[in-house]
């Protein structure tokens, strides 16, 4: 465990060179290196989220985490960081914009029904590698500064409540839809964290900025949205399309649209992701035209194919039924037609597998309506 005192061991090798090690110039330090690993923003919190613990208990105890059963499994390890991490003192909170440049307008895809709408976070490779990566490389760069101390990095891999973490981080507050924003980014980024057993400087939150907009809330085409800050995950396009893995309500298949992995409107519609920046990052970048791609050509897709073409990517991990599960809703969603109805019928011919089944049978359905 470290000594409960900050210091910089060796200030001299920081960016401001042999200036005094105050808290101050440890953040411009820490800035500094976070920036040349390529994140857009950093900040640190201290490990108090009893606010946050509560708040997720009572989501728990509604129920509007549907088959993320993983979600309660670690107890309280998920809002005590020194519970998942023995020593844990402070958390490095970190961001880093995702969108990616170069691809078909959002709003124009989701107008196209006969083209399929995947969430942008996920059109290139998985970002958990990269993030991980990154936030190793920050951690080992402290250690000459602070001297040798325990930590653990995550992104999105383990029971930590990032979101809170990165509101206390004052990486930005959260939206209405659940989601963090920033005034300089929107919320298009992802996050990361490193629990650390040093007691750092805390970077404090920034003030929220959503005042009486309920633009998220309105466009939520499930109104998974059930109040501001509340989402009833069950109804979630994101958590249907990824997480839940049985037959989509009926209910709610017709307003999927051509929603086949993840849902962006409460982030398309949102005013402060004006100012979001795309990503240099080669890895978010889309891969395969998935930006664009055709409906009908995704649901020819071999079960090989599919492995083949999401090699490093994160719509693999749902795996091939599921993904076959959201292309017959969307296609069944998607204007009547021939062709389509002749896709659908041949990929029902080959299915063995009984949800997949039960979706292409009312795909045809709906294509037959007509």
């Amino acid at each position: 465990m470290a000594d409960n005192a900050f210091t910089l061991v060796n200030p001299s090798e920081n960016a401001l060179n042999n200036a005094a090690p105050t808290p101050d110039h440890w953040l411009h330090t820490l800035q500094t290196l976070s920036k040349n690993l390529g994140f857009n923003a950093v900040g640190v919190s201290g490990i108090a989220l009893e606010a946050a613990e509560q708040r997720l208990l009572d989501w728990l105890d509604q129920g509007y985490h549907g088959d993320m059963a993983w979600m309660a499994s670690h107890g309280t390890k998920r809002s005590r960081p020194a519970e998942l991490v023995a020593g844990t003192l402070s958390v490095i909170s970190v961001r880093m914009d995702y969108f990616p440049p170069d691809t078909v307008d959002a709003v124009m895809l989701l107008n196209h029904p006969e083209r399929a709408y995947i969430s942008r976070y996920a059109l290139g490779r998985d970002y958990h590698k990269l993030l991980r990566q990154r936030l190793e490389k920050l951690a080992q760069q402290l250690q000459p500064l602070l001297g040798q101390f325990n930590y653990r990095v995550f992104t999105d891999s383990a029971p930590v409540l990032e979101k809170p973490l990165a509101v206390n981080a004052g990486l930005g507050w959260m939206g209405k839809h659940t989601n963090i924003l920033s005034r300089e980014a929107g919320s298009w980024f992802f996050l990361g964290e490193i629990y650390t057993d040093l007691p750092l400087p805390e970077t404090g939150a920034v003030t929220e900025h959503c005042g009486q907009c309920q633009a998220c809330i309105t466009v939520c085409p499930t109104q998974a949205i059930i109040a501001p800050y509340e989402l009833d995950a069950r109804r979630c396009i994101s958590y249907l399309t990824i997480e839940h893995q049985g037959s989509i309500p009926l209910e709610l298949r017709p307003l999927l649209g051509n929603r086949i992995y993840g849902c962006d409107d409460c982030q398309l519609i949102c005013p402060w992701n004006r100012f979001a920046q795309t990503s240099p990052e080669a890895d978010f970048a889309a891969r395969h035209g998935l930006d664009s791609a055709r409906l009908g050509e995704l649901l020819q897709w071999t079960q090989a194919e599919f492995l083949q073409r999401f090699e490093g990517s994160p719509i693999r991990r749902i795996g091939y039924a599921r993904w076959s599960r959201n292309l017959a809703v969307a296609l069944g969603n998607s204007p009547a037609s021939a062709a389509t109805l002749a896709l659908l019928l041949q990929r029902r011919g080959d299915c063995g597998d009984e949800m997949v089944l039960e979706h292409l049978d009312w795909a045809i359905a709906q294509q037959q309506k007509v």
